[in-house]
């Protein structure tokens, strides 16, 4: 088993940033590849970035393309979201995953492992 750990959520208004992190433990393996998304209330769950084990391909949504950056730590076991730009539409519960198979992917079925999320509220 996997267990992931958001953090860095909290309230912001909007044209800041903040940075979430997420720390992976247990049967943890670089070769992951990891994913961020957040769900709205009354939305779907939704796809923002993804980053293969070595970091050396992301992926992004268009929503988020050029304001959030993925990255990661394997040496830690963390992925950060740096987000940038924010705007009130951003406001959700933000969760990082983990896809056993280490491909890029954008569908939430795809990952095997998921945190419990942390709050995003960005205020106008």
């Amino acid at each position: 088993q996997v267990q992931l750990v958001e953090s860095g959520g909290g309230l912001v208004q909007a044209g800041g940033s903040l940075r979430l992190s997420c720390a992976a433990s247990g049967r943890t393996r670089s070769s992951y590849s990891m994913g961020w998304f957040r769900q709205a209330p009354g939305k779907e769950r939704e796809f923002l970035a993804a980053i293969t084990w070595s970091g050396s391909t992301t992926y992004y949504s268009g929503s988020v393309k050029g304001r959030f950056t993925i990255s990661r730590d394997n040496a830690k076991n963390t992925v950060n979201l740096q987000m940038n730009s924010l705007k009130p539409e951003d406001t959700a519960v933000y969760y990082c995953a983990a896809d056993t198979s280490g491909a890029v992917r954008t569908n939430s079925g795809s990952y095997d492992y998921w945190g419990q999320g942390t709050q995003v509220t960005v205020s106008s």
